[in-house]
C-alpha cells in the first residue's frame, strides 16, 4: 500500500521518478478527489485512476495476495483513511500490508512564500480594510515594523525575531500586490512581487562577482570594495550624498553622510557651529570612523538608562 503525497506548491505533473515507477507498477491507483490537479497528467502518462474513497478495511483487502494499491490523497490529506488504517494496525487482528508513504514532490526552500503571495492576493481582493490601502497609507507601517524588528534583535528573542521578520516581509508583499494593480495614483507601470524578486536577484548577482563571477575577494574589505565599485557604476550618481534618505534618524543620517565622505575619499571638514546639533554631528562622524554605529550605541545606552529609571521607581526590569 502506497500513500503518494504531493505538494500543491510544485507544478502538477512534476513528480519524482520513484513516484512514477510506483504509479505505473501499481495494480490499482485510487483517488477520492475527481478534481485532483495531478489527474490530467496521470492520464497523459497512461496511468488509470479509479475515483474512489476506500474504507481502510477494503483497502487492506485490495492489497491481499501481494497486490499494490497507490492512494493519491487530496491536498488536505485523508484523515478518515489514515485513522482507520492506524486502528486496524493497532488491533493486532488484521494482517496489514506493507505501508509506504511516498512523497511524489517536495517543497523547495522558499516554497511557503507562494502561500504568502496567494493569501495576500485573496486578502487584497476580499478584505474591506486591505483592499483600500495605498502605498502612502502603508508607509508608516513599514517604519514601525522595521523598528520592532530592531527591538527583537536587540532583545535576542528568537520567537519575536521570527514574527517581526514576517511583519516586515508582509510590508514587501503588500506593497508589491498594490503595485501589481497599476493604479493611476501610482503614476507608473504595474509590477509584481516576481518583478521585485527578479530585480533583487539581478542586483545581488551583479554585486557579488566574487561569488557568481571570476572576481576574487579574500576578506570582508574586498567584498565591500566590490560592492561599492559595482554600486557606483550602477547608480552613476552626481554626488556621494545621492541616495541617502534624509528622513532617517539624525544620528544614522550623520553617520551615513560621514561614511559616504570617507568612502569617496573627499576632504570635507565638519561644519562649525554652536549648539548640541553640531556636537552630535561630530560624535556621529567620530563613531562612524571608529566602526561604531552611533544609532545602535545610543539605543543601547538608552535601554540601560531605561532600566536604571525602572530600578529607581521600584518597577521590575522588563524581560
Amino acid at each position: 500500500m502506497v500513500l503518494l503525497t504531493t505538494s500543491h506548491r510544485v507544478a502538477p505533473g512534476v513528480l519524482s521518478w520513484p513516484a512514477w515507477e510506483a504509479l505505473h507498477a501499481a495494480d490499482r491507483v485510487l483517488c477520492a478527489d475527481p478534481h485532483h490537479p495531478q489527474l490530467p497528467y496521470l492520464r497523459e502518462a497512461g496511468v488509470e485512476v479509479t475515483h474512489e474513497a476506500p474504507d481502510a478495511r477494503d483497502l487492506v483487502e485490495d492489497c491481499a495476495g501481494g497486490r499494490t494499491v497507490v492512494v493519491l490523497p487530496s491536498g488536505e490529506g485523508d484523515q478518515r483513511l489514515t485513522d482507520g488504517l492506524a486502528r486496524l494496525a493497532g488491533s493486532g487482528r488484521v494482517a496489514m500490508p506493507e505501508l509506504e508513504l511516498l512523497p511524489g514532490s517536495y517543497d523547495l526552500p522558499g516554497a511557503r512564500l507562494l502561500d504568502l503571495v496567494q493569501v495576500m492576493d485573496r486578502i487584497r481582493r476580499e478584505c474591506p480594510w486591505t483592499s483600500r490601502k495605498t502605498h502612502r497609507g502603508l508607509a508608516k507601517y513599514a517604519i514601525e515594523e522595521a523598528y520592532e524588528l530592531v527591538e527583537a534583535i536587540e532583545d535576542g528573542d528568537r520567537d519575536e525575531l521570527r514574527e517581526e521578520l514576517g511583519d516586515v516581509l508582509l510590508q514587501v508583499v503588500f506593497h508589491a500586490r498594490i503595485a501589481e494593480e497599476g493604479r493611476p495614483e501610482d503614476g507608473a507601470e504595474p509590477f509584481s512581487i516576481d518583478d521585485v524578486a527578479a530585480t533583487l536577484v539581478a542586483k545581488l548577482v551583479h554585486r557579488h562577482p566574487h561569488v557568481f563571477g571570476d572576481a576574487k575577494a579574500e576578506t570582508p574589505e574586498d567584498v565591500h570594495e566590490h560592492w561599492l565599485r559595482t554600486k557606483a557604476v550602477e547608480k552613476q550618481r552626481a554626488s556621494v550624498t545621492d541616495g541617502v534618505p534624509l528622513g532617517q534618524p539624525g544620528l544614522a543620517l550623520a553617520a551615513k553622510l560621514a561614511g559616504r565622505v570617507r568612502a569617496g575619499g573627499l576632504d570635507v571638514a565638519l561644519p562649525a557651529g554652536e549648539g548640541i546639533g553640531y556636537e552630535l554631528l561630530a560624535l556621529a562622524a567620530r563613531a562612524e570612523a571608529e566602526g561604531v554605529d552611533p544609532e545602535t550605541a545610543l539605543r543601547a545606552a538608552a535601554r540601560t538608562y531605561r532600566d536604571a529609571i525602572r530600578t529607581a521607581e521600584g518597577v521590575p526590569a522588563e524581560d
